[in-house]
C-alpha cells in the first residue's frame, strides 16, 4: 500500500499533492521540447509556476528565521521571501536537473496534529543508492503545502535556520 489513511478520506490528499507536484516537475524535465541548455530558462520557468503551488514560501521563510522574523518589518519579511524562495526553488531545480530517470517511491504518510500536518516519505531508487525525502506539509484550507523538505533525514529549514539564526545573531 503505497499509503498509510488516517482519519477524514481527504487527509490522504497530502500524498496525492505531493506526488502530482512532483510528477508534474519530472514530466517537465521529461519533455523533448525543453531539453538542451537553450531551453533552460523556459524549463525553470515552468518547473518554478508548478513548484509555487505546493510550497508555502512564506512559512519556509517564516520558519527558517524563527525568532529574528517577528524582529523584522513587513518590507523586510516580504523581501526576504522573495529572495528564500528564489534560493530555495533554484536549489531544488538544480537537483532535478540531475535527475535521470531515476524511479521515486511515495512510500506512505503520516499524519499529525488532527489532521493539519503531515509527513509524506518518499524515496529515489537509481541504480546504485536509495535516497529517502520527505515532505513537510500543513493544510491551508483544502490545500495541503509544503512547508520543509528533509533529505536523508536533515531538514532544509533547519538547516538554514542554523546558518541565519548564527548570522543575525552576531549582528544582533
Amino acid at each position: 500500500m503505497l499509503c498509510q489513511t488516517v482519519g477524514a478520506a481527504n487527509e490522504s490528499k497530502a500524498i496525492e499533492s505531493v506526488r502530482t507536484t512532483v510528477e508534474a516537475v519530472l514530466d517537465v524535465m521529461r519533455d523533448e521540447t525543453l531539453s538542451g541548455p537553450e531551453k533552460s530558462r523556459e524549463r525553470r520557468e515552468k518547473m518554478k509556476a508548478l513548484i509555487s503551488v505546493r510550497f508555502d514560501f512564506r512559512e519556509m521563510s517564516r520558519r527558517a528565521l524563527a525568532r529574528h522574523w517577528k524582529k523584522r518589518t513587513t518590507e523586510e519579511q516580504d523581501e526576504f521571501v522573495d529572495l528564500f524562495s528564489d534560493l530555495l526553488q533554484n536549489t531544488y531545480i538544480s537537483k532535478i536537473e540531475k535527475y535521470t530517470d531515476e524511479k521515486v517511491n511515495y512510500d506512505k504518510e503520516v499524519i499529525r496534529k488532527k489532521g493539519k500536518y503531515s509527513i509524506v516519505r518518499t524515496s529515489i531508487l537509481s541504480k546504485d543508492i536509495t535516497i529517502p525525502i520527505d515532505y513537510r506539509l500543513m493544510r491551508r484550507g483544502d490545500k495541503w503545502m509544503v512547508y520543509d523538505v528533509l533529505v536523508e533525514g536533515v531538514s532544509i529549514i533547519s538547516n538554514y535556520r542554523s546558518q541565519y539564526n548564527n548570522i543575525l545573531s552576531r549582528k544582533s
